[in-house]
């Protein structure tokens, strides 16, 4: 039944932040699509049109939101969460498996923005809304690819928004930090360890470990991506719960020095 509500569509909610964000913008007033790569296992919720997607096919996003079109005939919002995690050290990390990663974490993104722009230009607004993370604006010792990855996203997000600004549509970033989710042991392990840095991998992951066990709850996350949805003057960063918040501050205002000293004290790293 067609209705006159905004339409959003997020990527990667059948768990985690996404599935949250879905439950989020249901309650404020959206027709939400989520997308999983595989529908068939996901769990029904309430409100949220399931559609199939894997973000690295060219033509698996065509179809995804053209399905969204023909469905609605229109889509205000696109939240791009679908991402996947990388551990180990840039060493340790082959060519094949970083071009894997930013497959999904970046060029994913590049798929769906390239499928909604003419739409939303069409209408005259619109909101992309990239998932980002702390690590788009931080070192992070023995996950150098995935960090990467995420600050291709902000220089590409941000790059972007001044192209549609004038055509009413907004480019948006939301930074989470360490998140309650699967990510650790959903990331992918390196495909070429080396002995040389398994002692000091195995302490990084131990940290990462407690700092996702003691991290903000996705619905934090969440309720930070409805906001850069429903502002009426939208930022261009959100950092998303207050360890976000104070590692954004760390960044801007402490020496280069003191900076470099903590992140190392932070991975335990020697110096």
């Amino acid at each position: 039944m067609a209705t006159n509500r905004p339409v959003a569509l997020v990527t990667g909610a059948s768990s985690g932040i996404g599935k949250e964000t879905a439950l989020a913008l249901v309650a404020a007033g959206f027709d939400v699509v989520g997308t999983s790569r595989d529908t068939s296992r996901v769990t029904p919720l309430d409100g949220v049109t399931f559609l199939d997607l894997d973000v690295v096919s060219d033509k698996s996003a065509a179809s995804a939101v053209q399905q969204v079109i023909e469905r609605f005939g229109r889509i205000h919002v696109l939240v791009n969460n679908a991402g996947v995690g990388s551990m180990g050290a840039a060493e340790e990390t082959s060519i094949a498996q970083a071009r894997d990663m930013f497959d999904t974490n970046v060029f994913g993104v590049m798929r769906m923005v390239n499928e909604v722009l003419p739409y939303m230009r069409a209408q005259g607004r619109g909101r992309i809304i990239n998932l980002s993370s702390v690590l788009g604006f931080l070192p992070q010792p023995y996950m150098a690819a995935y960090a990467a990855s995420k600050h291709a996203i902000e220089g590409y997000t941000e790059s972007l928004d001044h192209e549609v600004r004038d055509h009413g549509v907004r480019a948006l970033l939301v930074q989470p930090a360490y998140t309650r989710t699967g990510f650790e042991a959903n990331s992918a392990k390196p495909d070429t360890p080396l002995a040389v840095y398994a002692k000091q991998g195995q302490t990084v992951d131990r940290v990462m470990a407690e700092a996702i066990r003691d991290g903000d709850d996705p619905a934090v996350v969440a309720k930070t991506i409805v906001a850069a949805a429903t502002d009426a003057k939208p930022k261009l960063r959100y950092t998303a719960g207050p360890m976000a918040g104070r590692a954004r501050i760390l960044r801007r205002v402490a020496p280069a020095g003191v900076f470099d000293k903590q992140i190392r004290k932070m991975n335990k790293l020697a110096g």
